[in-house]
């Protein structure tokens, strides 16, 4: 039996990020994502997909809603509860990381990403890893 390949969802309004993510996620790990560049209408959005996302990455300053209303949303569907959540940001100081650990998300990736680093935070992150990136 052959384990399914995982999906990700990048809801990020920053055209470069989703495009650094996008390569590294399909062409560097060779697995399938899907973007969202803003989160007007994201939890339909999201629930219409074919499958549900095997890890979601949200910037946190996005808009209309930001990345802490993002993850309240989806925390309150039973469907999307064991997904793990990523925090994504590029203004990453200590009180950054504390605020993004008490609002409930699975970890956090500082902006830029990192293209060295990216692969063995998304493996831990797959394996139930919780991962707290600052470059």
């Amino acid at each position: 039996m052959s384990q399914t390949p995982p999906v990700f969802l990048y809801i990020e309004d920053d055209p470069a990020s989703r495009k650094v993510m996008e390569f590294l996620i399909t062409r560097i790990l060779g697995a399938q994502i899907v973007l969202f560049e803003d989160t007007r209408d994201f939890l339909e959005r999201l629930l219409a997909l074919p499958v549900l996302p095997t890890v979601i990455f949200v910037d946190i300053h996005i808009e209309p809603l930001d990345g802490y209303d993002v993850l309240r949303t989806m925390r309150a569907v039973k469907e999307l509860q064991s997904i793990p959540i990523i925090a994504m940001t590029a203004s990453v100081t200590g009180e950054d990381v504390s605020q993004v650990k008490d609002a409930g998300f699975d970890g956090l990736v500082g902006k830029p990403i990192k293209a060295q680093v990216f692969p063995n935070l998304l493996k831990r992150i797959l394996i139930g890893e919780k991962v707290w990136f600052v470059s």
